[in-house]
């Protein structure tokens, strides 16, 4: 990899300000200071360091946040702000995206990432990686729902993939499903005569929201939380 990509890639900084740098003489390589950015080097084995601080190239960002409601789940949106726009400039750079998608008014746990191949795995039915959702009901759910749910239910046509109902009180309920179709938890609801007023994801497959993060606030997934969803740590 080019040494001024390689710079670029750790810092976010722009080409020309890396360039800048190395003719400030701030830029060295395995101890040697470097005049030009155009050399090659090892991203994973050359030591690299801008002033006194080493740089470490990740080629990949797992990130959690938690996502607050009117906010949409997407890199780019002319009339809501994204989750992409709530990252940090130190995030900007890797592209991250969102992990399948929350419901503008719904909130909790979202993944940002700029892996590809984890985010199909997460997402797709195939692997069977369950979501979990806490849910506020209009009114009492009825005990008939677990069945239902479990064996699937009928929205436009579709039926739905096996769930787990889980309930917490006569309103107020988990839902787990390993699918992610249009307003799927909110409908699945409305088809058994329900309505949802409230909706939060509260765990991706077996990793759960930080109690700790605030509506809008995210960290970088710990290597725990990697490997449970099967990346690579």
């Amino acid at each position: 990899m080019r040494l001024d990509k390689f710079i670029c890639d750790c810092t976010g900084k722009t080409r020309t300000e890396v360039k800048k740098n190395i003719k400030q003489h701030r830029v060295s390589v395995n101890g040697e200071v470097m005049l030009k950015s155009d050399i090659k080097i090892d991203e994973y084995a050359d030591k690299v360091y801008l002033d006194k601080a080493e740089l470490i190239y990740r080629k990949y960002i797992y990130l959690m946040l938690n996502k607050p409601g009117g906010v949409v789940s997407a890199t780019y949106d002319n009339k809501y702000k994204t989750v992409v726009d709530l990252l940090s400039e130190e995030y900007r750079h890797f592209e991250p995206f969102p992990v399948g998608r929350l419901d503008i008014d719904t909130e909790g746990l979202l993944i940002l990432t700029n892996d590809g191949d984890l985010a199909h795995k997460l997402i797709s039915p195939k692997y069977k990686v369950y979501k979990k959702y806490y849910a506020k009901l209009e009114k009492a759910f009825s005990d008939s729902y677990k069945k239902a749910f479990e064996e699937g239910v009928v929205i436009d046509g579709y039926k739905t993939l096996p769930a787990i109902f889980e309930s917490i009180s006569e309103n107020e309920v988990y839902l787990s499903i390993y699918e992610g179709k249009f307003h799927q938890v909110k409908r699945m609801f409305e088809a058994v005569g329900n309505k949802v007023v409230f909706l939060k994801r509260i765990s991706f497959g077996n990793v759960e929201l930080d109690d700790t993060l605030l509506a809008g606030e995210m960290r970088e997934l710990t290597a725990s939380e990697l490997k449970a969803l099967g990346g690579k740590v």
